[in-house]
């Protein structure tokens, strides 16, 4: 894999088409990298001690072969 954390991509395929972001994680065992804002999902969760709960936006991983690297 030639995308490394903190590089700018393009994503290429699916419904985030044509946005660009940085990369925040790269998950190399599943060939998948997480991108700053874009494939967001919601996860609903209970509080659990002090932490609250609620609906939580956050970013899923999108397959290594749906994003272009970007100079």
């Amino acid at each position: 894999m030639r995308i490394k954390k903190n590089d700018q991509v393009l994503i290429i395929s699916g419904e985030e088409r044509g946005k660009t972001g940085r990369v925040l994680k790269v998950l190399t065992k599943k060939d998948r990298v997480v991108v700053e804002g874009l494939n967001m999902v919601k996860r609903h969760t209970k509080p659990t001690g002090k932490k609250q709960g609620g609906i939580l936006e956050k970013e899923a991983p999108v397959h290594v072969s749906n994003v272009k690297k970007v100079d």
